[in-house]
């Protein structure tokens, strides 16, 4: 229903609530509280683990439903997990295989643990901020292929992570999702775990119909929402092409994007 009332907001975290440092704006947390207040529902949805959102959840307030891993695992400040979709363990292998022959570092996340190849990567402390976990180093994945909720490949030369991607997308098919988080990060998830069909149980959980939830993100991976909510809101430093998919665009991550689309879009259709 175009034009419905907004009863949910499904915020995305990194490129949009939070700016680059991995800090959280004092006008984003002022924002969301002022529009709970007013009686909108909020929830967030992401790729990091749940233990990367749990802090932010806490600063802002929210006690869930959550979503991690793209939606995959959707669980609650209190513990409590509602469901946990994972990648099918000879994909996980095969994806290993792959990215380790093209050089790629690999993480792998499986059950609150951050498994890598190469600790010295340069974005490790970054992740170290947005997960909340440390990373253990290995060498030989085979122990968590049963396990995996996300396998990442990380990789700063973008002709080489297309060329990647392309492989990746051709050994994926349609048995598992895969995504880019960040331009560097190319993620494989479950099937299930995509931020469409996670918005869908995050909304249903809710009880708030699709058309009356608003949704902000920044990343290809956000698209997949943008196309199930009744308002998707881009970050003003997205892509065209993640911009050309959301219904509106709002500031910048640096610039406090999400306090300014709570003003702007979601508080005038305020339900």
């Amino acid at each position: 229903m175009a034009n419905a009332p907004i009863r949910l907001l499904v915020c995305d975290i990194d490129g949009t609530l939070v700016r680059r440092d991995k800090g959280l704006p004092e006008e984003n947390v002022l924002a969301i509280r002022a529009a709970r207040r007013r009686g909108l529902l909020v929830s967030l949805i992401s790729a990091r683990p749940a233990a990367g959102i749990l802090p932010i959840a806490a600063e802002l307030g929210l006690e869930g439903p959550l979503g991690a891993f793209n939606g995959g695992t959707i669980f609650t400040a209190a513990g409590g997990e509602e469901c946990s979709a994972q990648v099918p363990p000879e994909l996980a292998r095969a994806l290993v295989d792959l990215y380790a022959s093209a050089g790629m570092t690999i993480w792998f996340f499986a059950t609150n643990r951050w498994l890598t190849s190469d600790p010295a990567n340069p974005h490790t402390p970054r992740e170290v901020l947005s997960s909340g976990l440390h990373p253990e180093t290995v060498t030989d994945f085979t122990s968590f292929y049963d396990d995996a909720d996300k396998v990442v490949a990380v990789c700063d030369n973008p002709v080489q992570m297309t060329a990647l991607e392309l492989r990746a997308r051709d050994l994926v098919g349609a048995d598992a999702t895969l995504v880019r988080s960040q331009d560097y990060y190319l993620d494989c998830t479950a099937l299930a775990a995509n931020k469409g069909d996670g918005v869908t149980r995050l909304a249903k959980m809710y009880g708030v119909p699709l058309t009356q939830v608003a949704v902000i993100g920044d990343q290809a991976n956000d698209i997949a929402m943008f196309r199930r909510a009744g308002l998707s809101i881009a970050m003003g430093q997205a892509n065209a092409a993640v911009q050309a998919e959301a219904d509106e665009v709002t500031t910048s991550n640096e610039e406090s994007g999400v306090a300014a689309a709570i003003r702007r879009f979601v508080l005038p259709r305020l339900g």
